[in-house]
């Protein structure tokens, strides 16, 4: 029996699917914080109104890049605000 590790190595893929997802995560999470009251950044702020769905509370955008940059919200909304330090951040990542 083959292994994960094992397998990609054998395709020749290089990079996990879950790091390009955490990747574009991360970019598009900069996309989103730099342009100002849009409906996409209420919603990764969490400034939406209503009730959620009772269980579990899903993983957030929000909660991918803070444990991918290790820093807090603030500090990634004014990180993403400077494009050159925002993409070292995502060339650090890769």
């Amino acid at each position: 029996m083959q292994c994960n590790n094992s397998i990609l190595k054998e395709l020749n893929i290089k990079e996990r699917l879950s790091s390009t997802v955490q990747l574009r995560i991360f970019k598009f999470f900069g996309h989103i914080s730099r342009n100002e009251g849009s409906i996409e950044r209420l919603v990764v702020q969490g400034q939406v109104e209503g009730k959620r769905a009772r269980g579990r509370s899903p993983t957030r955008w929000i909660d991918t890049v803070k444990s991918l940059t290790q820093t807090t919200v603030v500090e990634c909304f004014r990180h993403a605000t400077n494009r050159q330090k925002w993409r070292r951040l995502a060339r650090a990542i890769q």
